[in-house]
C-alpha cells in the first residue's frame, strides 16, 4: 500500500487528495479494486501525484487498474491538458511510442487448427523477425521510404501492398496520425528505425494464436465479427528503436524547455513544454511520426501473418482486422469538461482509448456499438475484447486499461523464474511458446503480471469499457 494519503471514494475508485502533495493542481484518481490496491506501489501513487502538478491538467490525474511504476507517468496513466495553459510531456507517452495491439479475426474454427498450432507458430516465428535488436531481412527501406512511413504510417503500408484499404478503417487514427512530421525526427532515430520495420522486437511484445472462448455481449461481438470457437491472431508491438530514440531526444529538449518556460518539475522525468511552444509542436510532430511507424510496423507484420496462414493451409484465408489500438500516445481530442466542449491534449501511457458509440473517431462499422478495446493478457493468460462507453467519456476522457500490468521487474523475474520450466508448464496446458531464449520467457512469465481477469473486471464494473469477448491462447511467439 502507498505512503501518500489514498482514500476510497467509491467501489473501485481511490483518490489522492489535492492536498496530499504541494503543487497538485487536481486530485489523483486510481481505479482499483480492494484486492488489487493491496499491491499498489507507493512509487506509482507518487507518480500520480506528480502528474497532478503539471500545468493545465484537467479534472484528475488518473491511473488505470493495471497501474505500476513507469517513467514520468505511471504505466496506466491518463492525463488531459488544456491547449492554452497545458503542456505535453514525453514521460506521459513513453519510450515505445504507439506500443499497441491489433486483432485479426479468421474464418478458422478451433477444430480447424487443432493439432496444427505447433507447426503454424513455428512458421510465424520464422516469417516475422523478433528479439532484441531484431532487423528485417524481408523489408529494406531507404530514407525516402522511411520519410513516407513516418508521415503516413499504415497508409504507406497499404499503398505498397501490405494489407488492404479496409484495414485503415479499423485502425485508430486510420493508422495515419495527422500532424506527423518526419523532419522533426533525428538522424539517429531514423538510423535505428530503418532496419527494424516489420519486426516484433522484444520484451512483452508477442504474436499469439488464440481462440474466442466466451462472448459476453452478443450485439457488440456480432458488430466486431467475433463468435465463440473462432481462431484469432493478436499482434502486440510498437515503434521499435525509432520510437525509443524519438523519446530520448525530446526528453532532453523538454528538460531545457521546462527551465526556459519556468515550469516547476516535481519529477524531472516529467520534463515538458507548453502546448503553444515550438518545442511542444516539434515533439508532437516527431511523436506522431513514431506512432505512424508503429502502425506501419504492425501492418507489415499482419500482412506476413496472413501470408503464413495462407501458405500453411494452401489457400487464401479470410483474416480481417478487427481493430488496432495505441497504448502510448498523446492526441488532440474534443471532450466535455464541466459542461464545456474543449479540445485537449490527452496523454495515454499504457492506457487504451475507449470511445463511446456515436463518436466520429469510431469506425463506421462499429459506430452504433462503440470502439473496440483490445486488452492483451500476459503470456499464457486470457486476453479480452471490450467496447468503449459513454461512461468512459464522462469519467476517464474515453480511456481504459491496456493490459494486466507488471508486479515484478524483469530483473527480479530472471532471479525467481526459469524460462524453460514456464515453457514446459504452458505446454502441459496446451499452449506452445516459442522464443529466442529461455530468458525472454522468464521475463514475461504469467506470474510477473497481475491477474488479467481481476483488472478487466474493474473497468467492466466501472463501466469505462464493457466486456465483449474472452480470448485464450493456443500458441505464442515471443520477441
Amino acid at each position: 500500500m502507498a505512503n501518500l494519503n489514498v482514500t476510497k471514494v467509491s467501489e473501485d475508485i481511490y483518490e489522492v487528495p489535492q492536498a496530499a502533495k504541494p503543487g497538485m493542481n487536481v486530485p489523483g484518481r486510481i481505479f482499483l479494486s480492494d484486492r488489487l490496491i493491496q499491491g499498489l506501489e507507493s512509487g506509482a501513487v507518487e507518480q500520480v501525484a506528480n502528474m497532478a502538478t503539471l500545468p493545465g491538467i484537467q479534472k484528475y490525474a488518473m491511473a488505470m487498474p493495471d497501474v505500476h511504476i513507469g517513467y514520468g507517468f505511471p504505466i496506466g496513466g491518463v492525463g488531459a491538458f488544456d491547449m492554452e495553459k497545458g503542456v505535453i510531456s514525453p514521460g506521459g507517452v513513453g519510450f515505445d511510442i504507439n506500443c499497441g495491439v491489433r486483432l485479426l479475426r479468421s474464418e478458422l474454427r478451433h477444430e480447424d487448427i487443432a493439432g496444427k498450432t505447433n507447426a503454424i507458430i513455428d512458421l510465424l516465428y520464422k516469417e516475422v523477425p523478433s528479439g532484441v535488436g531484431s532487423e528485417s531481412s524481408k523489408l529494406r527501406v531507404n530514407d525516402a521510404v522511411l520519410t513516407e512511413v513516418f508521415n503516413h504510417g499504415a497508409r504507406w503500408a497499404v499503398e505498397n501492398g501490405y494489407g488492404v484499404k479496409e484495414d485503415l478503417e479499423h485502425c485508430e487514427e486510420n493508422g495515419d496520425m495527422k500532424g506527423a512530421d518526419a523532419s522533426k525526427v533525428s538522424q539517429k532515430a531514423r538510423a535505428r528505425g530503418k532496419p527494424q520495420l516489420g519486426t516484433l522486437g522484444s520484451g512483452n511484445h508477442f504474436l499469439e494464436i488464440q481462440v474466442v472462448e466466451k462472448i459476453y455481449d452478443s450485439v457488440a461481438a456480432k458488430a466486431f465479427g467475433l463468435e465463440e470457437g473462432q481462431v484469432t491472431v493478436m499482434i502486440h508491438c510498437g515503434s521499435r528503436g525509432a520510437g525509443h530514440q524519438i523519446c530520448t531526444d525530446y526528453v532532453r529538449v523538454m528538460e531545457q524547455a521546462a527551465r526556459k518556460y519556468g515550469i516547476k518539475l516535481y519529477d524531472r522525468q516529467l520534463a515538458c513544454a507548453p502546448l503553444t511552444s515550438k518545442e511542444a509542436q516539434d515533439y508532437y510532430g516527431a511523436m506522431a511520426a513514431g506512432a505512424n511507424y508503429a502502425w506501419a510496423n504492425r501492418h507489415v507484420i499482419a500482412h506476413w501473418v496472413r501470408q503464413a496462414f495462407g501458405k500453411f493451409y494452401g489457400r487464401d484465408l479470410k483474416m480481417d482486422l478487427v481493430y488496432d489500438v495505441a497504448h502510448n500516445v498523446a492526441k488532440y481530442e474534443e471532450h466535455d469538461v464541466d459542461g464545456e466542449k474543449k479540445t485537449l491534449c490527452v496523454h495515454r501511457k499504457g492506457a487504451t482509448r475507449a470511445f463511446a458509440p456515436g463518436r466520429k473517431e469510431v469506425p463506421a462499422a462499429y459506430r452504433d456499438a462503440g470502439q473496440p478495446v483490445i486488452i492483451p493478457g500476459s503470456m499464457g493468460s486470457a486476453s479480452y475484447v471490450l467496447v468503449g462507453t459513454q461512461k468512459a467519456m464522462e469519467t476517464t476522457f474515453g480511456s481504459t486499461c491496456h493490459g494486466a500490468g507488471r508486479v515484478m521487474s524483469r530483473s527480479a523475474a530472471l532471479k525467481d523464474v526459469r524460462g524453460a520450466e514456464i515453457q514446459k508448464e504452458l505446454a502441459q496446458r496446451g499452449i506452445t511458446v516459442v522464443a529466442p531464449n529461455p530468458r525472454a520467457i522468464a521475463e514475461e512469465a504469467p506470474e510477473v503480471y497481475k491477474d488479467i481477469d481481476a483488472v478487466v473486471d474493474v473497468v467492466d464494473r466501472l463501466g469505462i469499457s464493457k466486456k465483449v469477448a474472452r480470448l485464450v491462447p493456443l500458441a505464442v511467439a515471443k520477441g
